[in-house]
């Protein structure tokens, strides 16, 4: 097999995989942060939550030919 430049060599992951739990956390609450205050995040009751979630469940088997 080639020899590949790009293979981490540690053994970790690479981008999220080869970070720490914290760092991960650091990042994604950032990120969250960021969608509060842009308004383009979900702040779902129970109620719209769980219409949320069947229309995607609808959607997701739409495509499925009674496959079980």
């Amino acid at each position: 097999m080639a020899d590949n430049n790009n293979e981490n060599k540690s053994g970790e992951g690479r981008g999220f995989a080869g970070m720490s739990e914290e760092k991960r956390r650091q990042i994604a609450s950032k990120g969250g942060k960021a969608a509060h205050e842009s308004g383009n995040a979900n702040e779902f009751d129970s109620e719209s939550g769980r219409e949320a979630g069947r229309k995607g469940g609808q959607a997701s088997g739409q495509n499925r030919d009674g496959e079980m």
